[in-house]
Formats: structure tokens, C-alpha cells, sequence
């Protein structure tokens, strides 16, 4: 395996950025043969991706954030990163992105297409995840940088199945909603670059970033992802699934 510090931290972020994006494609492909899956079944995948985020806010973003630049800092991180999705969400036309097909559009009435709003919903959930594997890749350790881009990758494989059913049950073509599925995840090459950009404002630039994309991660979990998985009634299952990402998350951490 080639050495990848010899590489430039944007290449590296900008690979990690289209790999998540790529683990999206291949969790978006069963639209193109199958319509609908069995809700307890996707609910126990949503509960387990939001594990995968929760832990990768933890372990991947808060703590280095602690040890690098203490506790005020990681504290403001973590204000800004969820007060600015709280922003979005309020002032920002869009339709939660998981499990569409239930959700009502939020923010200011306007007269959007579903789908442009669930677009809308979609890069604004997607930027913290990117941002989370730029600023990993851009603070030098490598092989937790991998970790965390893998757990997010792992994680973006239900929900782009979770986006694209819906569409294809609402009559949309089976080609259509797998491009839109996809499109969940498209963001995040850019947003790792911008990540690593980020990092050049200072030193204080990796605490505060790390935490800030904890902050809107765990935002985007509390807020939609989670009521979604259990507003079936599927709410021992979500949790179960919930443990087990965690679990896989943490334990590739201390792995890297």
C-alpha cells in the first residue's frame, strides 16, 4: 500500500469525498430493480446510520477536538455547527430527506417541486459529513481519517436507498430515482476540499472545524434522522440498529 502522506491532503480529501459518494451509488442500485423495502428492515439500517454518525461525532470529531484545542473551543465548535443547521432548517425551503414519501416540506412556503425541496434538504445534511473527512485527512493522521471516511460511507448507503424508494413509489422512473438517490451524497467530494481549505485559517481552524461538523452531525441525527426511524412504531429495532453502528464506528476508531 502506497505511503499516503506523500499525497496532497486535497487529493486525499477530495478521493475520500467520492468514496462516500460511491458507497451512496452502490446502497442507491436496488431502486433499479425493486420498489419498496420492508420498512422494519430499512428502519433497523436508519437506526444504524445514525449510530455510525453519533459515534463518528464522538470519537472521530469531539475528542480530537478536546485534546487539540480544549474545551471552549470544542464547546463553540459544537454550538456553531448545530446553530447553523438549526438556521438552515428554519429559513432554508426543504423536505427532510429521509423517508420522503411521509414528510411534509419545511421552512418558508414557496412553491418548489418535492423533489427540488428534497434536494435542498439533501446538501444541507450532506456538507457536515464532508467537511468531517476533509478536516480529517487535512490534520495529518491518516488512518483515523480512513476510519471515519469509511464509517461515513457506510452509513450513506441506506440513506440513499432511503431517498430513492420513495420517489419510485411516488411513480417516478427507476433510473430517475436512483439519480436522485445518488445525488444525496454528491456534495461531499467538494465539501472535504473545502474542509482541508478551511484548515489553512489557523491553528485554532481543526479544533473548532472538527467540532462544528460534530455539532451539525449530531444535529441532523437528533432532529430527523432518528423521529424517522421510529415513527413507524419499529422503535426496538431503531434502536438495536442505532447499538450496532455505534459499535462498528467506535470499534474501526480505535482501530485506525
Amino acid at each position: 500500500m502506497p505511503d499516503l502522506t506523500n499525497y496532497s491532503p486535497i487529493l486525499l480529501a477530495f478521493l475520500g469525498g467520492l468514496f462516500t459518494w460511491g458507497l451512496t451509488v452502490v446502497g442507491t442500485l436496488p431502486v433499479l430493480f425493486i420498489s419498496r423495502v420492508n420498512r422494519t428492515a430499512m428502519d433497523a439500517m436508519m437506526g444504524a446510520a445514525g449510530g455510525i454518525m453519533v459515534a463518528a461525532a464522538c470519537w472521530s470529531l469531539l475528542i480530537p477536538a478536546l485534546e487539540a484545542g480544549g474545551t471552549g473551543t470544542a464547546v463553540l465548535g459544537l454550538a456553531l455547527g448545530a446553530g447553523v443547521l438549526f438556521l438552515f432548517d428554519k429559513t432554508v425551503p426543504h423536505l427532510h430527506s429521509e423517508v420522503p414519501d411521509e414528510a411534509k416540506p419545511e421552512g418558508p412556503k414557496v412553491s418548489w417541486r418535492r423533489a427540488t425541496l428534497l434536494m435542498t434538504a439533501i446538501t444541507i445534511h450532506n456538507f457536515p459529513e464532508g467537511l468531517a473527512v476533509g478536516l480529517g485527512f487535512g490534520s495529518g493522521d491518516i488512518g483515523a481519517a480512513m476510519a471515519l471516511t469509511l464509517g461515513i460511507g457506510l452509513q450513506n448507503i441506506p440513506e440513499g436507498l432511503a431517498i430513492a424508494l420513495p420517489l419510485r413509489r411516488d411513480g417516478m422512473s427507476r433510473f430517475k430515482a436512483f439519480w436522485y438517490g445518488q445525488l444525496s451524497a454528491i456534495v461531499e467530494p467538494f465539501a472535504a476540499v473545502l474542509g482541508v481549505v478551511f484548515l489553512s485559517v489557523g491553528v485554532v481552524a481543526l479544533p473548532l472545524g472538527m467540532a462544528f461538523a460534530a455539532g451539525a452531525m449530531l444535529y441532523v441525527v437528533v432532529e430527523e434522522l432518528l423521529p424517522e426511524t421510529t415513527r413507524s412504531g419499529s422503535v426496538d429495532v431503531a434502536t438495536l440498529g442505532f447499538i450496532i453502528g455505534f459499535a462498528i464506528m467506535m470499534a474501526l476508531d480505535q482501530i485506525a
